[in-house]
């Protein structure tokens, strides 16, 4: 398994933008599958955005599509989300996941967690 610390997270208010940053262990990262995820109080921890191990495919959620977008950089084994026009619905625990099988947006996909970064939106 891939150690994955997330960064990034905070306090903003409505329509401010975020970019969190994950980073990976290991010399091993492009053969990794990214994603994040995101869990909202008393809420089931949903998909927000994955991408393939070349960068080459990546898949948003329809809630944050045209907001959010992900990308990696495999020279510095790091996997960005950038969020743009934050909303108070946006707010949650953002995990970064990384996973070996076939690309896939399924949680079951990843077998490898970060900690979680908060981001809280204010209205």
């Amino acid at each position: 398994q891939v150690q994955l610390v997330e960064s990034g997270g905070g306090l903003v208010q409505a329509g401010d933008s975020l970019r969190l940053s994950c980073a990976a262990s290991g010399r091993t990262f492009s053969i990794y599958n990214m994603g994040w995820f995101r869990q909202a109080p008393g809420k089931e921890r949903e998909f927000v955005a994955t991408i393939s191990t070349s960068g080459g495919t990546t898949s948003i959620a329809n809630s944050v599509k045209g907001r959010f977008f992900i990308s990696r950089d495999n020279a510095k084994n790091t996997v960005y989300l950038q969020m743009n026009s934050l909303k108070p619905d946006d707010t949650a625990v953002y995990y970064c996941a990384a996973g070996r099988g076939g690309y896939s947006p399924s949680q079951s996909a990843f077998d490898s967690w970060g900690q979680g970064t908060q981001d809280t939106v204010s209205s």
